[in-house]
């Protein structure tokens, strides 16, 4: 399973972004769990939103009503919207996804910043 995120760039504090990752050597809806993850400098990585089998979505506190997380079968992929975001959520964003194993993408990079 290989995971491909992108979509990562500037934008302003109150914008809006969209984050996508991609899937291959295994379909979005197979696996238990696809989730959205950030690495802010000099902390840890956190859950953003994760989203199981049957589609239901868990978002971290600090999202919610802000972030919201789907997917796209179609294009086996899974979308990160991203709207009135804050200097705060400026970070690596990573994909990881979940069956027998644990899968990662290799991140892309939010900046919110005016």
């Amino acid at each position: 399973v290989q995971l491909q995120a992108s979509g990562g760039g500037l934008v302003q504090p109150g914008g809006s972004l969209r984050l996508s990752c991609a899937a291959s050597g295994g379909s979005i809806f197979s696996f238990n769990a696809v989730g959205w993850y950030r690495q802010a400098p000099g902390k840890q990585r956190e859950l953003v939103a994760v989203m199981g089998r049957s589609g239901s979505v868990t978002y971290a506190d600090s999202v919610k009503g802000r972030f919201t997380m789907s997917r796209d079968n179609a294009k086996n992929t899974v979308l990160l919207q991203m709207n009135s975001p804050k200097p705060e959520d400026t970070a690596v964003y990573y994909c990881n996804a979940e069956l027998y194993s644990t899968w990662w993408g290799q991140g892309t990079l939010v900046t919110v910043s005016s």
